[in-house]
């Protein structure tokens, strides 16, 4: 049987053509087994031939995703009506202001309407139960003929279950929840602006060079309390502009009710958190990103679900069940939290229709998926750890069911917005997981370097600057999937999380509090702080992947740790605020570290590293501590030698020409020693070098690094 189709369909026409092949020859979805092509999937053996033996298992794979593309087409119109259910769930205003509401509940046996607008009368508006599950109610327009449910009032779902039980829940699709002070649950809260928000700008276009903010609205300003989305959108966007990131990761977006959860415990997904402000002051913080150019990306939590009942998913209809596999496989045990049953027809509408909301509603451009090693192992990656052999990645151990459940995400959001851009936070290395689903890969766009902020930590805490192992850093900087992007960072917000401590604090620790002045000479602890925090950032920004990250604040080497209020430290705010005043005071060293990072970001901007194929490293000297690198036409030299300088030290690169300092991290302005001239000229000499074709000879100060590039080359990428 010939290929079943090019997945390269319009959207509302999807799988048209396998239902077409299967009604003219007689087959059943059954009979396709085997006979199933991939249709780039010679591509993926090209990049890499030791996945031939596992042929069979990506063919099962994209078989099940044809399956479902088929489905989702003779029984829903095709996944573009599929995954807008938002419009039809929860809770709509029709034309003539009549209220229509639906709810997925199998397990009930009766649910009512309750809520201010009936003055919480728990029997009044009875649902009509229909076929799969489905509950639907009716509420006509009052006598003057507005909704019978006013804007910013509050509902409930009344569960009756079998067991004669009566539960109050808040719909899985609703639009808005808030909490009241001092209050425990959160409440459903009828969100219906008479005059909503209109997105002005349009989306920017997918950058070559990816350079991601990741940013916690919540903690994004130096006041010891929760900011606002108008605080961000006023005082936050303008710094990241200026530092030259095109990309912002927006943690703790999706509602959840235990604010130090970092919002990775999520109670309602089609909820923007309230906490920081209404829907329509995110829709304008995204909306006035795009006019700067930058794009907005979701952290989106799929993998797993918060265990609140009476405000969020769990039990929503009194069963174990529902939107999760049943105990002890619905459990994830190190989460205390719910999985997902992938399986279930209705679980993929909620999530790809969670998907689609936040693209159309909000205007996004993208998600970073949250848990990915979690969804795609049935051990959760729980007490296993990965060698990179490849039988660790196909068999009984694999979850298909989520693993075609992102193949179908990211097919969907792929072909429904083409600029769309999604990053895979695994740290298991599966195969193909950022290869096109067309060869049989999971579609992601990039996936995180996970490796590189734990092994810059593991050499702060464990090395002396003397005994670190210069090769093992360059391995663990380059050791990625070839043809499958990353993105490098050499911290996150895991790594500011209270229990660790950001690079600053790890190598100048309490002397932040009493040295950064720029009036007083530096202490040897902050000098080598100031130093080895850039060239860290530099090398991981140049060497590392295809794109960059990193985590508000810590570009100027933001003090102390990350930790949101809790019990543990009655409830205090200090450590969950971002103090960008430090940046603003011209006589702290902050502002050194801040002016750094953004012409690090400029500098690529220009040159396009980034976007280029993956640097040749031309040395990697132990014992001088000294690494060389070019990429994109660019020469990167570091010395990390902690005393060491080298005169006319003799480096490698390829095009000819004239070379001149672009980036100095020992830059006066950068808190360095200014110790090279940017005026020198470097030309090349014909003279092959360690597998250059040409070399030149420079000045490269101990803990130094410098960014050269070619004057005779256009950089136009």
């Amino acid at each position: 049987m010939p290929a079943l189709c090019s997945l390269a369909v319009s959207p509302s026409g999807r799988l048209a053509a396998v239902g077409a092949r299967l009604a003219w020859s007689g087959e059943t979805m059954a009979d396709l087994g085997d006979n199933v092509t991939i249709p780039e999937f010679s591509c993926l053996l090209q990049m890499d031939p030791y996945l031939k033996p596992y042929e069979k298992d990506f063919r099962r794979r994209y078989e099940l995703l044809q399956k479902q593309l088929f489905l989702l087409e003779e029984a829903e119109g095709g996944f573009d009506q599929f995954t807008r259910s938002y419009n039809t769930f929860g809770v709509q205003r029709r034309p003539d202001n009549s209220l229509y509401f639906k709810e997925w509940a199998p397990a009930a046996e009766a649910l009512f309407l309750t809520g201010d607008f009936n003055g919480w009368d728990k029997f009044s508006h009875r649902y009509t139960k229909k076929e799969f599950g489905k509950w639907e109610l009716i509420l006509p327009p009052k006598h003057d003929n507005s909704p019978a449910v006013d804007h910013n009032s509050k509902l409930k779902v009344v569960v009756h279950t079998k067991e004669g039980q009566r539960l109050y829940r808040i719909s899985p699709w609703a639009k808005y929840v808030t909490r009241e002070e001092k209050a425990v649950i959160y409440d459903w809260v009828h969100w219906d602006p008479p005059q909503p928000y209109i997105h002005i700008h349009p989306r920017p276009r997918k950058p070559t060079s990816l350079r991601i903010y990741e940013s916690h609205v919540g903690i994004g300003s130096p006041e010891g309390k929760i900011a606002s989305y108008n605080n961000f959108t006023t005082n936050v966007l303008p710094r990241i502009k200026d530092l030259g990131y095109n990309c912002i990761q927006l943690m703790a977006i999706m509602e959840h009710a235990y604010y130090a959860s970092f919002g990775y415990q999520i109670t309602s997904f089609f909820a923007a958190s309230s906490r920081y402000g209404t829907p329509d002051e995110l829709k304008q913080l995204i909306d006035v990103a795009h006019s700067m150019g930058i794009m907005v990306l979701l952290d989106v939590v799929h993998s797993h679900a918060s265990k609140n009942t009476e405000d969020g998913l769990n039990r929503f209809d009194g069963s174990d069940s529902c939107f999760f596999h049943s105990p002890p496989r619905g459990v994830h045990s190190m989460w205390d939290s719910r999985l997902f049953n992938y399986s279930s027809w209705e679980v993929l509408r909620f999530l790809l229709s969670n998907l689609r909301w936040w693209m159309e509603e909000y205007h996004f451009d993208g998600f970073r998926f949250d848990g990915v090693t979690s969804m795609l192992y049935h051990h959760h990656g729980i007490g296993t750890g990965f060698t990179g052999d490849y039988s660790e990645y196909f068999g009984l151990q694999v979850d298909e069911d989520s693993l075609v459940y992102l193949m179908l995400a990211n097919h969907i959001l792929h072909t429904l917005y083409p600029d769309c851009i999604t990053v895979a936070e695994d740290v298991s290395g599966m195969p193909a997981l950022c290869r096109k689903v067309e060869e049989g890969g999971l579609g992601f766009d990039y996936r995180l370097a996970m490796a590189v902020p734990d092994k810059w930590i593991q050499i702060l805490k464990e090395l002396k600057d003397e005994d670190w192992n210069i090769g093992n850093i360059v391995h663990t900087l380059t050791n990625r999937r070839y043809g499958e992007k990353c993105i490098a960072y050499a911290e996150s917000h895991d790594q500011a999380l209270v229990g660790d401590k950001s690079l600053a604090f790890w190598l100048m620790d309490k002397e932040m509090y009493t040295n950064m002045s720029s009036l007083i000479p530096m202490t040897a602890i902050i000098d080598r702080g100031m130093q080895l925090h850039k060239m860290i950032r530099l090398i991981t920004h140049g060497l590392g992947g295809e794109g960059y990250l990193n985590f508000m604040g810590n570009e100027f080497g933001h003090p102390e740790w990350l930790d949101f209020p809790r019990e543990g430290n009655n409830q205090s705010y200090h450590y969950a605020r971002r103090q960008f005043n430090l940046v603003d005071m011209d006589h702290l060293r902050y502002c050194q570290l801040y002016a750094f990072d953004r012409d690090m970001n400029r500098t690529e901007d220009k040159y396009g590293w980034l976007a280029a194929p993956p640097a040749f490293v031309s040395a990697k000297h132990e014992e001088d501590k000294v690494i060389v690198f070019d990429r994109s036409n660019v020469l990167f030299i570091f010395n990390f030698h902690p005393s060491k300088s080298f005169q006319d030290y003799r480096v490698a690169v390829e095009a000819p020409g004239k070379y001149k300092i672009k980036l100095d991290s020992d830059a006066a302005q950068y808190g360095g020693h200014g110790r090279l001239d940017h005026n020198t000229e470097f030309f090349t000499q014909p003279e092959p070098f360690n597998g250059r074709s040409n070399s030149i000879q420079v000045y490269i100060p101990c803990r130094t690094a410098i960014v050269l590039a070619n004057e005779e080359i256009d950089y136009c990428y």
